[in-house]
């Protein structure tokens, strides 16, 4: 059998091996006495500085399952980003809820706490908080709208883990947190994952019975309790109270996400020492701008995003610039995704009387082509350095 720990440049190099293979030599949880989901959950707590982790199956239906919590239903309103995935918004109508989409801020690329100001109404249910590429949100200004409007704040961290705003963790400062565990991002479960976080444990509650098929007995800091089996082995016995869906994390994620878990700070540093590197290489180029760090926040780096400007300052088109980029050796960057309501499904779609079209947000259409997301997720930090030092040499010649 290969040994994992053994690849100093490997993704699970840790104690992954080591929980997976004790979860598949017992039968269940119970009978080693522990439950991998509720240590997961627990060591989050911790280091999180939160009062309740409640682990489930993706981000996406950690945002579901938070939004739940808060209390969005049919004809409400969510604000969410101009630029941000589309899940945000399909949470939302999964919900019944209309998606109301907020314009971002251009140098932070996060969402503009003064249009989301403009776009409160009287439905506005909840305010989608997303921190873009690893970059907090601004939450002061958001969490003050939220106050004077009565609106929960939902923070959207799947991209940022360990980012920091005032001295506070992103993801922990509004009403609830929602972390991804996808195989991408900072932490992982093994291929998808999700974790939702709050300090209030009635919303606890609530997205843990959502996330949980409904069922009646669970709490907010356990998927389940010490209900006694003769208890449960009755006909009489009742057992759902919320309608909910099986959103739950499986027991060998979790244990694969703990171990992540443990060695959290360092995967979360070698991604921005990435950062560090590009940042580096494109130091003083005039037409790629980095994503701007506000002073009093720390960045975690999902990716290391830029915005382009050669296409009008050097002629060169963005995709001209990504082929001479790749055909140097360098591993190529993303793009962002398109702005969600410019997306096909958005097309024709009507939700509760509202239809999306171009406009909506200006400052998300306009930058949105011209973004490029380095990759920061380089495990060997050597290779990082040669890719930085490979865009450092195309900027120079095309900058004689």
């Amino acid at each position: 059998m290969t040994d994992l720990t053994q690849n100093p440049f490997g993704k699970y190099n840790g104690t992954e091996q080591e929980y997976v293979l004790r979860f598949l030599n017992h039968d269940s949880a119970e009978s080693e006495g522990i439950s991998w989901t509720g240590k997961l959950e627990s060591d989050l707590c911790h280091r999180l500085g939160v009062k309740y982790a409640i682990a489930c199956n993706s981000g996406t239906s950690g945002l579901h399952a938070a939004l739940f919590a808060v209390g969005v239903r049919p004809g409400d309103e969510v604000i969410s980003p101009g630029l941000t995935v589309i899940m945000d918004a399909y949470a939302t109508i999964h919900l019944g809820a209309t998606p109301v989409f907020a314009d971002i801020a251009p140098d932070t690329l996060n969402i503009d706490p003064g249009d989301v100001e403009r776009k409160i109404t009287s439905r506005t249910k909840a305010i989608l908080a997303v921190s873009l590429y690893g970059l907090p949100a601004d939450m002061d200004p958001l969490m003050e709208i939220g106050r004077k409007h009565g609106v929960p704040i939902i923070e959207d961290s799947a991209q940022t883990v360990l980012g920091m705003y005032k001295g506070k963790i992103a993801g922990t400062m509004g009403h609830m947190g929602v972390f991804s565990l996808e195989c991408k991002k900072h932490l992982t479960s093994g291929s998808e994952g999700g974790i939702i976080v709050t300090h209030n444990e009635e919303l606890a509650v609530r997205a843990r019975k959502f996330a949980g098929i409904g069922y009646r007995h669970l709490t907010a800091e356990a998927g389940r309790t010490s209900l006694g089996i003769s208890r449960v082995q009755d006909p009489h016995y009742k057992r759902f109270d919320t309608v909910g869906l099986n959103y739950r994390m499986p027991e060998i994620c979790a244990a694969i996400g703990l171990a992540q878990a443990e060695r959290m700070e360092t995967l979360v540093w070698k991604r921005q020492e990435c950062a560090r590197f590009f940042d580096e290489a494109i130091r003083g180029c005039p037409w790629m701008v980095p994503q701007k760090v506000p002073e009093g926040c720390v960045h975690s780096y999902f990716t290391y995003g830029v915005k382009y400007y050669g296409d009008d300052q050097i002629q060169l088109p963005w995709k001209d610039f990504y082929n001479q980029y790749k055909e140097m050796g360098g591993d190529g960057f993303y793009g962002a995704w398109q702005v969600p309501y410019l997306e096909p499904v958005f097309e024709d779609l009507e939700v509760n009387g509202t239809h999306y079209g171009r406009g909506l947000c200006p400052v998300a259409e306009e930058l949105q082509p011209r973004l490029m997301q380095f990759k920061t997720n380089y495990r060997n930090l050597d290779v990082a350095r040669e890719k930085a030092s490979i865009l450092k040499r195309l900027i120079y010649q095309l900058s004689r």
